[in-house]
């Protein structure tokens, strides 16, 4: 039975994705293994393992059309649009600004003239590739858009249609606490919280320990760059969360290397994590 395994924590910069590559490498070499590449804003897991990516297809989302023949110029398409996608003024016909609408039809729903169709837009795409027994599928918010979550769903519907064919299914979320970070996690069936032992480090793995705390996923914690910084300070929200510390990983070189040339990064017991 396939398991589900979110890599995440709440700041940026500390090594999610050299975990969950590591991760996933350590796991290819006896298992079928699918990784994930769910931060759609800043997708680099296919560069740190040298993954060639092929488009798979594209994530469209629906907006409105204003037919402005019909349009009685009421305004009130502009007072129920929660985005503020739409100014409308009574008596003027309304200013659409597609890139902050979220399609939620509140603005169809309200219009009495029958005055707004229903076209389309590209948020972004999602990527497929492969490295010896990892499948990837990664995805790509179009710069200046909103609603990663939008890809970050289309990703999940295609894990959905295809994770019977995996043992374990590893899913780099985007950092912070936000939508598209909740969004990637809703499968998980465990979750490890990569964060790095400095003031910054602990104040952002406390907000995301409380998330998945309101979202009732098990988690326990990684340590990475464990030797700079002071460790105290991860243990003392451990302890408060009443989680384990069940990886620390040194800064090292021989990582940094393995960045720069595309190897998978070989990280000591990390196959010990599966079994907490």
């Amino acid at each position: 039975m396939v398991e589900i395994i979110g890599i995440t924590g709440g700041k940026g910069g500390t090594g999610k994705s050299t975990i969950a590559t590591a991760l996933a490498s350590a796991l290819s070499k006896k298992s079928k293994v699918l990784l994930v590449d769910a931060d759609v804003e800043c997708p680099n897991d296919h560069l740190l393992l040298g993954i060639e990516r092929e488009f798979l297809k594209e994530i469209n989302q629906r907006i409105p059309r204003f037919d402005l023949d019909k349009c009685t110029k009421c305004g009130k398409c502009g007072k129920v649009c929660k985005n503020n996608a739409i100014v409308s003024i009574e008596g003027k016909a309304p200013i659409f600004m597609e890139n902050q609408c979220n399609g939620c039809g509140a603005c169809e729903y309200v219009c009495p003239s029958n005055a707004i169709q229903w076209g389309s837009k590209s948020l972004g795409k999602i990527h497929k590739g492969k490295k010896d027994n990892i499948q990837f599928l990664s995805g790509d918010l179009k710069p200046n858009q909103m609603l990663a979550e939008t890809i970050v769903g289309a990703l999940n519907k295609e894990i959905i249609q295809i994770k019977e064919r995996f043992d374990f299914i590893i899913i780099d979320t985007a950092a912070g606490a936000h939508c598209p970070v909740i969004e990637a996690l809703s499968y998980a069936d465990k979750v490890f919280s990569v964060t790095e032992p400095t003031p910054l480090g602990a104040h952002d793995l406390d907000i995301i320990l409380s998330l998945l705390k309101q979202l009732k996923k098990e988690s326990n914690i990684i340590i990475n760059k464990s030797d700079v910084g002071d460790r105290k300070i991860i243990e003392e929200l451990a302890k408060e969360y009443k989680r384990k510390i069940i990886l620390e990983v040194p800064y090292s070189k021989e990582i940094i290397d393995s960045y720069t040339n595309e190897k998978p990064i070989e990280i000591p017991s990390i196959l010990n994590i599966i079994k907490e």
